[in-house]
């Protein structure tokens, strides 16, 4: 793996652990990096840290990747895997040590033990202070166990000019001489990144800012080995409604659980990712083409957003309204099917397409797309909720039996007539058309709320509208 572009080609990088699903912390730091490549006509990288063979998972993997062609955030290359150049990281580690920026450490567990008790007794921060790093090797016990530290500067202070924090520095006598290399030869994490982000070409490290503490860490061994430092963007993090860190106990947290459990699109999912930290104007309503065109790290904020469960769903809402019928139908059907525990016929596909103009608007999300329409398929005798039923009590037998012969005597089945002839039931009745029209509704779907209820007659049909309020009508005679 080497760098094979010009300096002056931006290169950003997501960089995931796959220990899990796609975190929506991550998928908004994924989003970030692949606007700013695309913006600068870049490249977006993808690199999976599975170092920790104990925790990382094939599984995962696939979650991960799965999420971002989900989201569609498409990487440049071929997904690179850190396990595959622990060999390289190990390289850069002793050529460290060669240039002298680097030492074997022979402390002992037992060793450094003692010196975290005597840090926590002064109630100050535990650092490493190492004898080994003045000291020969030669003074150690041949054979014995070491790690390669890296010399970490003492004197002055390290500044990282971050492009959403500002400037940032810290004094140098605050950083410890951290380990490159453990004693069984595998790299550390902070080699592992730093190792990868050179040998890749990335220019520009967006990430969380709970990775700004790394970054004056890195910034040693990058020094050390003279490579070139890259621009930092450390973003705030998602929090919660009530102000705590994003967690599984505000819902959830994974990308597949909005796409699998919530029923959200996923460009609704990107806009409301996009404007989480991050801004253009009074714009809430921001399509992929314009995301790209319009996004800098200028405008991302440097607090912590919150995320907000009712503005996802209302862009969804938006996006599901703008979404095409047959694509809609296409989603929803696989959630109707679970719901009526059968497959929809071709068909029943289609009278779906034909039904979402009618469906769409007063949806917030697949699910409640897919209760809505699950009217359209069930077989009579129609189950009803408890709203549904207390409609179809009291007069509402007798209404049905006027409304039946009305419909029957239909020259043409039209949404106008319907329309005209539940009218003059309601008349006839002396009746408002709603406590008309409610029990109707209610025979019709089983549900309190539907489409308008004369479209509803002109999607299932005269046969079955006809036979559906016939079953209410008659069951109470």
């Amino acid at each position: 793996m080497s760098a094979t572009t010009g300096p002056a080609e931006v290169i950003t990088r997501f960089a995931p652990s796959p220990t899990g699903f796609l975190h929506i912390g991550g998928a908004r730091t994924a989003l970030f990096n692949w606007l700013f490549a695309r913006r600068h006509g870049g490249k977006f990288l993808l690199r999976i840290e599975d170092t920790d063979k104990a925790r990382s998972t094939q599984a995962a993997i696939d979650a991960i990747l799965d999420g971002m062609k989900w989201l569609e955030l498409d990487w440049d290359r071929e997904a690179y895997h850190q396990s595959h150049f622990i060999s390289r990281h190990a390289q850069v580690a002793h050529e460290l040590l060669a240039r002298g920026a680097a030492y074997r450490c022979y402390m002992t567990q037992e060793e450094l033990a003692a010196g975290r008790a005597e840090a926590e007794r002064e109630r100050r921060p535990f650092k490493v202070a190492s004898r080994w790093r003045d000291c020969s090797p030669d003074m150690a016990t041949p054979d014995a166990p070491f790690v390669i530290r890296l010399k970490a500067p003492r004197e002055g202070e390290t500044v990282i000019e971050d492009k959403v924090q500002g400037r940032v520095a810290v004094q140098n006598g605050e950083l410890d001489d951290m380990i490159l290399l453990r004693s069984d030869g595998t790299p550390t994490y902070m080699l592992a990144v730093v190792v990868d982000d050179h040998d890749m070409g990335v220019t520009h490290v967006i990430r969380g800012d709970d990775h700004l503490n790394n970054a004056f860490r890195q910034l040693g061994i990058i020094k050390a080995m003279g490579w070139p430092e890259p621009v930092y963007a450390h973003v705030p993090l998602i929090h919660g409604p009530d102000g705590a860190k994003m967690s599984k106990r505000h819902g959830a947290v994974g990308v597949d659980s909005y796409r699998d459990e919530l029923g959200v699109l996923p460009e609704a999912l990107f806009n409301y990712l996009l404007r989480l930290g991050w801004g253009h104007g009074d714009e809430e309503i921001i399509s992929r083409e314009d995301a790209v065109r319009w996004f800098d790290l200028d405008h991302v904020g440097r607090s912590p957003s919150r995320f907000d469960m009712k503005k996802l769903e209302n862009l969804n809402g938006h996006y599901i309204r703008e979404a095409s019928d047959g694509r809609l139908a296409g989603l929803a059907s696989t959630w109707i099917e679970t719901l009526i525990g059968r497959r929809l016929s071709t068909d029943e596909l289609a009278l779906l397409t034909r039904a979402m103009p009618e469906l769409k608007p007063r949806a917030k999300n697949l699910i409640e797309l897919s209760e809505g329409a699950t009217f359209l398929f069930k077989t009579r005798p129609l189950d009803v909720d408890e709203r549904a039923a207390g409609l179809l009590e009291g007069e509402a037998p007798h209404l049905l039996t006027q409304i039946h012969a009305a419909l029957c005597a239909l020259p043409e089945w039209t949404a106008e007539l319907a329309e005209q002839a539940v009218r003059g039931v309601s008349e006839r009745a002396g009746v408002k058309l709603g406590q008309v029209a409610q029990p109707l509704r209610a025979a019709l779907t089983g549900r309190a709320t539907s489409p308008g209820i004369f479209d509803v007659l002109i999607l299932l049909g005269r046969e079955e509208s006809l036979a559906r309020v016939a079953d209410r009508m008659t069951k109470e005679q």
